[in-house]
């Protein structure tokens, strides 16, 4: 069963919401959540803003191809990534952006890849705006929800704080289009995987697509409307908590109609050693991500 959340209960220390959190992070990895204060209105524009992006012309997204900069910024054509190492290359579009680093931060010149500069689309009006808000709120609802985790698992619940003073956070539009006739049975939108990092905020166009492993390794849909959010958890956090909280293989197949979803991967700064609590082990978060993310990208698989 994947548990529906209210997040202004969960900020509240509800205990009963607080023991639904305890059984979706620690048995299924995977939950829905509402009352974040992001409206289904500002989850449909910022859908609307990446569709008016993926409908330009390939000409002009090529001018923001993150596989020219070498990075993972802007736009991703299909098969420009390969989450599952024995099926073929995802039919996805994405576009992706991340967080700007100030001159006086101190990654700031360190051309650490995960903090690498932001590409725009020029020709699309408002994007940029509607993207950096939404990212800045996007970001805020997942330190609640870690607050909230914290709590849950026993701690105080400023605990992951510090840990997020420059997320490694990385706002993407993936767009699905139908499923191609040819498609076999090792093509996917995006193949079984479990993220990378330690907590994802998905908003989607309320179409169904998302299938998640559940405990009896049998596949399930999740779906949810505008306004109402997926959550789900990475390795990292994984690590972090020493197990308590699960990363789940999900999947994207792809079916008859196209699909857009706007995951954030709110991950901590690159210096934050993940490694188990009281643990000898140092598992530093940005080396982790750098490796994950060499690993899928098609131009970065090449480069390195």
């Amino acid at each position: 069963m994947i548990e529906h959340l209210d997040l202004e209960k969960l900020d509240r220390c509800d205990t009963a919401e607080l023991a639904k959190l305890t059984r979706a992070v620690g048995e299924v990895g995977f939950l829905t959540v509402s009352n974040t204060g992001i409206s289904a209105s500002r989850v449909e524009r910022v859908i609307s803003a990446y569709h008016a992006f993926f409908r330009l012309p390939e000409a002009e997204k090529r001018r923001v191809d993150m596989a020219v900069t070498g990075s993972n910024r802007g736009w991703g054509a299909s098969r420009s990534e390969q989450v599952d190492p024995a099926a073929n290359p995802d039919f996805k579009e994405v576009f992706d952006c991340g967080y700007e680093l100030a001159e006086t931060n101190r990654y700031f010149g360190k051309n650490l890849s995960v903090y690498a500069p932001n590409q725009w689309p020029e020709t699309v009006p408002e994007f940029r705006s509607i993207i950096e808000t939404y990212y800045g709120d996007a970001c805020s609802v997942a330190k609640r929800v870690l607050r909230a985790i914290s709590v849950a698992l026993g701690k105080d619940a400023n605990s992951f704080d510090t840990a997020f003073d420059t997320p490694m956070a990385l706002l993407r539009g993936n767009y699905y289009p139908q499923r191609p006739v040819s498609a076999g049975e090792k093509d996917f939108g995006i193949g079984a995987h479990t993220d990378y990092g330690c907590l994802t905020l998905l908003a989607t166009d309320g179409r169904a697509g998302l299938e998640v492993q559940m405990p009896d390794q049998s596949w399930a849909q999740v779906q949810a409307q505008p306004g109402t959010f997926i959550i789900n958890f990475g390795e990292m956090l994984e690590f972090w908590t020493a197990g308590a909280v699960k990363a789940t293989l999900h999947r994207v197949i792809g079916g008859s109609a196209e699909r857009l979803s706007v995951p954030l991967f709110f991950n901590p700064s690159y210096d934050t050693n993940v490694a188990p609590p009281h643990s000898e082990n140092v598992i530093q978060a940005g080396e982790h991500l750098t490796r994950r993310f060499n690993e899928t990208y098609v131009h970065l698989q090449a480069a390195s």
